[in-house]
């Protein structure tokens, strides 16, 4: 039966419960079902005949059944047998060597050690707290300034929901029916432009002001060039390698992102053999978090979709449509609006939970105001960037401020981050202003 007001109860009671702290996917499910009874109330019908557990039990087998979400496992593994394949103090160390020449080298060394170490997990805490123990207490020795030292690493490894193979963006194209692959295509030009802010920013700052990045004692970098470039060759390229290959398999429509997923597995599972750090117990962990991560995100799609279907059967989509419409919005304020919504939500929520539970919201509109699902996705994707650098609930400040050393203060790292935040506003405006940044690769691939 539709019932507007009673749609919008059970939205507000929904954000005031998570704010509490319950799970959210289990608190969706408790909604759904909830307010489900009352909307498919037939009086004299037993409880447990209600069609809310027939829709609940549908969207369970839906989501496990679903071909796209087989890549999320398939990823998460690859990155977590990565993660563990102790190549990133090589990596960061050989990149540190090559740069030795750059302003603000061990600060550009972390950079592209996050971007690529963030692209090939893409789990945001997993970069962060890596980096944080290896190249953060490293910097601070050699003297660099405590806010950008925090404001790298925290940035860096939040790339990696932004940079394809992105789980965030299989998870959009799952919600929207965009296609995954060529979300990775539209994604790819503004995350590595993002990426190469980060570090025009780094340089510039530290060129300007060379006090915040004191050069390393030449006894520390003189290492031959043959040797670098065997550094590199050993600890860069491998890696390099394999994400490319994974990608160069999407983009070039070799393989489904499932397929070229499993042989990223495959192939993480060769790195660490290669790097001889392939044990009975890092390959079971990486299982077991492979499938904790897996679950998470599978029964918050069981819990949004039986929430979602509740609220639209009640007349709640229809009506935040009828009021956004009413507003006489033309398609650049509507997404002006939309990504403010999303950004504050970022305070309070992670990634996921905004792309499962609120970002279907806006979907609907968007053929309204005539905007492509696809940009849309590229530009939650990068304002999804600020949700992890924006205090009160900037999660790679803690992330961070959990393995910092102890005279390094939380609003040190707040502060670390601010500019960093300011690259991320200026990649989405630039991508406003010129969305042939999103559109380009797509279209070389694929065609208009």
């Amino acid at each position: 039966m539709t019932n507007p007001e009673l749609a919008l109860l059970m939205l507000g009671s929904f954000i005031f419960i998570i704010l509490l702290g319950f799970p959210i996917a289990f608190t969706l499910m408790a909604m759904g079902v909830a307010f489900g009874c009352y909307a498919y109330y037939v009086p004299g019908q037993e409880f447990f005949d209600s069609r809310v557990f027939y829709l609940l039990s549908q969207n369970t087998f839906s989501i496990m059944n679903n071909d796209v979400l087989t890549a999320v496992p398939l990823f998460l593994f690859m990155g977590y047998m990565i993660e563990r394949s102790n190549i990133l103090d090589r990596l960061f160390y050989s990149l540190q060597v090559a740069l030795k020449n750059v302003p603000g080298s061990m600060a550009v060394a972390a950079l592209v050690t996050c971007a690529l170490f963030a692209t090939a997990t893409g789990i945001v805490g997993a970069v962060v707290t890596l980096m944080g123990l290896l190249a953060f207490p490293a910097m601070l020795k050699a003297g660099y300034d405590q806010k950008l030292s925090a404001g790298v690493i925290c940035a860096g490894g939040t790339l990696g929901i932004l940079i394809p193979p992105s789980i965030m963006l299989i998870v959009y194209g799952a919600t929207s029916a965009v296609s995954v692959v060529k979300l990775y295509a539209a994604a790819m030009v503004p995350g590595f432009l993002l990426a190469g802010l980060y570090v025009v920013y780094v340089v510039a700052r530290t060129s300007i002001n060379p006090k915040l990045a004191p050069k390393l004692p030449k006894e520390e970098t003189d290492v031959p060039f043959a040797k670098v470039v065997l550094m590199l060759l050993q600890a860069f390229f491998p890696l390099a390698v394999l994400i490319l290959s994974v990608l160069g398999a999407i983009l070039f429509g070799l393989a489904t992102p499932s397929e070229a997923a499993a042989v990223g597995a495959l192939g993480a599972i060769v790195l660490a053999a290669g790097y001889r750090a392939l044990t009975w117990g890092r390959l079971k962990e990486a299982v077991f978090l492979t499938a904790r991560t897996s679950a998470m995100v599978c029964w918050l799609f069981v819990g949004s979709w039986t929430f979602s279907s509740i609220f639209s059967y009640l007349g709640g989509e229809g009506l935040i449509k009828e009021f956004v419409t009413h507003l006489n919005l033309n398609s650049v304020t509507f997404l002006l609006l939309s990504q403010l919504i999303i950004f504050l939500l970022g305070w309070p929520l992670e990634w996921s939970e905004i792309i499962i539970i609120f970002v279907p919201i806006f979907l609907p509109l968007l053929e309204h105001f005539k905007v492509d699902p696809m940009f849309f996705g590229v530009l939650v994707a990068l304002n999804l960037q600020t949700s992890f650098l924006t205090p009160p609930m900037a999660m790679s400040a803690y992330y961070l401020k959990g393995i910092a050393p102890k005279h390094v203060q939380l609003w040190t790292i707040f502060k670390g981050c601010f500019p960093f935040l300011g690259m991320v506003f200026i990649t989405m405006f630039l991508v406003y202003i010129f969305p042939q940044l999103v559109y380009w690769l797509p279209d070389v691939f694929y065609g208009n």
